[in-house]
Formats: structure tokens, C-alpha cells, sequence
């Protein structure tokens, strides 16, 4: 039972150290810092140095002698402006550019690194870098002239990298990239060499342009002459050309031209010919138009006339054998009624004027209805009575009753007439 538990111990302490030593001793370094665990002492070659470094992987540390420290190994932007630095003509120049630089993480270049920069800030290694770089512009613009500072920058840039290689290697840094982006000066002698230069340039050009102008304008004139004697020589031989063929046409044209005036008279004749017939059918047509506008629409109207007029004479001639035989039975029927033919003849002409007599049309209202007998029986109310009673008899209309509607007053009765003394 103890030995279980001896073992059981053991195994626990086992896998607490195991433990402390992955949490406290062991280091991972990223590829973009390096590692460094101080406080021992080691070969490197034939030197001994107080450190070991590890870039990109793991590491032990041993607790209680080594210390372990962190080195940023990522690009540092720099940003490089030198003012009134002098070049080898005396003019001071401005120089403005771009640099980056890095720790390194291989030998022996880390060694001065560790030495330099060990526990300094990134802004610390920025300074320093900057103001050595600075010091190399200086130096390299006192061997070099305005011109070639400014005609050639690649070669400016090559010599500064060059001399500004052998400090960083001291220092232990890396110089990646070294960009100048603008050269100045404050006294105008870049602006005065440009005029210069374009000055030259412009005169260069107008001679140039002069040049090429007199020798535009002398062949020109070349072309000029050589287009007039080229125009003139095919001129003549189109002249001399079209001689010889007319000289041709004259001698082997006349047949042609007695053939072709023969021809035009022929065609002449056959036009002359064909107006003819064409104008005799022109005729014909225009006598059949007349005939079918002229002729043919008077005889149909003719014919049209006719026909009304026999039309209207036998509506006359039934009208009046229709009134002849009304008139016939009017005078049958008036020799049949006797005595009162006349009077029935008269109320039947005065029937259709009673209205306008009794003045029905302007609404006459008759209030009282009186006959005066003048006592011999063959006065006018005896006649006016004796016609009343007549055309009673005749058409069953009693004008007294007529009279008094059309009034709106009751009729009043006739008085009977008077005996004859």
C-alpha cells in the first residue's frame, strides 16, 4: 500500500514539474523576433559571449541562471531630412527620403545588436538609425556635385547604401530599402540649371526646327518640279494621244457618221409615223369619250324626261277623270236631293269657315244667345232658325248647341215664331 502511494507521489511531482517546466521554461519564439537567454556562458567560434539567442522556435530555459529578454526583429520606417546639407560645389541641398531598417537575427551582426540595442525601445533604435543615416547623406552629398545629385539617383542611392553599410554592420542593424524621393535646394540652383538646360534644349530645337524646315522646303520644291515636269510630259503625250486618234476617227469615221445620220432620219420617220397612228387612235378614243360623257348622258336624260313628262300627264289624266268622275256623282247626288241640294252644297262649302265665322278661334265666349222674329215669319231668325233645323237634318250638327259650347254658356232655347196675323 505504500509502495502505491510512493508511486502515486511520485507520479503527481513528476507531472507538476512537468507542468511548471511548459508554463515557466519553455519559450517560443515567432519567425519575426529572436530569443535571448542571458546569464551563461558560451563559444561562438573562438569567442565566448554571455548569451545564447533562438529565432523562430523553442527554447528551456534554465531557472535561476539564464534570463530571458525579446527582440522585435520586424522593419522600422524611417523617415530621412537633411537640410543645408553641402555638396561639392558649396550649394546646400535638401534632401528628403525613405528607410527601412531591422534587427538582425544571424550572426555576427546579432552579436553588436544584443551588445547595442538589449532592452531599448523600438523609438530608441529609430533615433539612432535615422541620425546615422543622416550623417552618411551629409557625407555623401560633400563628394558629389548638384548636378550629379540631381541627374542621377540610382547612382546617389548606391553610394549612400555603400557607406552607410559598414556603420550599420557595427551597430549591428540591417538597412533594407533606401528610397530619396526629392533633392531641393533653397538657393534656386536647380531651377537655374533647368533654365539653362531648357534654354539649350529650345535653341537646340529651333535650330532643329529650322533645319528640318529648309530642307522640308527645298524638297518640296524638288517635288514641286519634278510634279510640274512630270504633268507637262503626260500633258504632251495625251495631246499628241488624242491627235492621232482623232486624225483615226476622221478617216475611218465617216461611214459611221453617214450610217448614224442615216439612222437619226430613220428614226425620225418612224416617230413622225407613229405620232400618226398614235394621234389617230387619240382620235377614235376621244370620240368614244364624247360619245359615253356627252352623247349617251343627253340621250338618257332625254329618255328621263320623257318618261316624267308621260308620268305627271297620266297623273293629270287620272286626276281629272277622278275629279270628272266625283263631279259626275256630286251632280247625280244633287239632282237626286231636290230643292235642298243647294242649301246641303252650301253648309258643306261653309262647314270647314264655321270656326273662323263664330270666332272659335279667338275663344269667343257667348253669354247669352238671343233670335229676334220680326213677326212676319220671313225674317232673318226665322231664315237662321229654318237653317239650323236644316243642317240638323241634313248632318245631325245643331249650331245653337255648337255655339253654346264653344261659348261655355248653356244655349238658350229658341223662342218659337210668332203666329202670322
Amino acid at each position: 500500500m505504500n509502495y502505491v502511494m510512493t508511486i502515486g507521489l511520485l507520479v503527481l511531482i513528476g507531472v507538476g514539474f512537468l507542468i511548471y517546466t511548459l508554463k515557466n521554461l519553455l519559450y517560443v519564439a515567432t519567425p519575426s523576433e529572436v530569443l535571448i537567454l542571458a546569464g551563461n556562458r558560451y563559444m561562438l567560434g573562438h569567442k565566448t559571449i554571455g548569451y545564447r539567442s533562438i529565432c523562430g522556435g523553442r527554447v528551456v530555459r534554465v531557472p535561476l541562471f539564464e534570463a530571458i529578454y525579446r527582440m522585435d526583429l520586424s522593419n522600422i520606417p524611417l523617415e530621412i531630412v537633411v537640410k543645408h546639407a553641402y555638396s561639392a560645389g558649396g550649394i546646400p541641398l535638401n534632401v528628403h527620403g525613405i528607410a527601412h531598417v531591422k534587427l538582425p537575427s544571424t550572426e555576427p551582426r546579432l552579436s553588436n545588436a544584443v551588445e547595442r540595442f538589449l532592452g531599448r525601445s523600438r523609438e530608441e533604435i529609430a533615433q539612432i538609425a535615422r541620425e546615422t543615416l543622416e550623417g552618411n547623406v551629409r557625407g555623401v552629398l560633400a563628394k558629389l556635385t548638384p548636378e550629379d545629385v540631381n541627374s542621377n539617383k540610382v547612382a546617389f542611392q548606391g553610394q549612400l547604401l555603400h557607406e552607410a553599410e559598414h556603420d550599420f554592420e557595427r551597430l549591428g542593424l540591417v538597412l533594407d530599402t533606401l528610397k530619396i524621393q526629392n533633392v531641393t535646394d533653397d538657393s534656386n540652383y536647380f531651377n537655374s540649371i533647368g533654365r539653362i538646360r531648357g534654354a539649350g534644349l529650345q535653341r537646340d530645337a529651333s535650330i532643329a526646327e529650322a533645319n528640318a524646315q529648309s530642307q522640308a522646303a527645298c524638297q518640296k520644291a524638288h517635288n514641286w518640279c519634278q510634279s510640274e515636269l512630270a504633268t507637262i510630259r503626260a500633258n504632251l503625250a495625251i495631246a499628241s494621244k488624242e491627235t492621232e486618234r482623232r486624225i483615226k476617227d476622221a478617216i475611218t469615221g465617216r461611214k459611221a457618221n453617214i450610217a448614224k445620220i442615216e439612222g437619226d432620219i430613220r428614226a425620225e420617220i418612224a416617230m413622225v409615223d407613229e405620232d400618226i397612228r398614235r394621234q389617230q387612235a387619240r382620235a377614235i378614243q376621244t370620240e368614244r369619250q364624247l360619245d359615253a360623257d356627252v352623247v349617251q348622258p343627253w340621250f338618257a336624260e332625254k329618255r328621263k324626261l320623257e318618261e316624267n313628262a308621260r308620268a305627271q300627264a297620266a297623273s293629270v289624266t287620272e286626276r281629272g277623270r277622278a275629279e270628272a268622275l266625283a263631279l259626275g256623282k256630286l251632280a247625280a247626288e244633287y239632282a237626286a236631293a231636290g230643292p235642298a241640294a243647294r242649301e246641303l252644297l252650301v253648309l258643306q262649302q261653309l262647314m270647314p269657315m264655321v270656326r273662323t265665322i263664330a270666332g272659335a278661334e279667338r275663344h269667343t265666349k257667348i253669354r247669352e244667345w238671343t233670335v229676334l222674329d220680326s213677326g212676319d215669319g220671313d225674317g232673318l231668325a226665322t231664315k237662321a232658325i229654318r237653317l239650323n233645323e236644316q243642317l240638323r237634318a241634313a248632318t245631325g250638327v245643331d249650331l245653337v248647341k255648337a255655339a253654346g259650347r264653344l261659348g261655355g254658356v248653356e244655349p238658350v232655347k229658341s223662342p218659337a215664331p210668332a203666329p202670322k196675323s
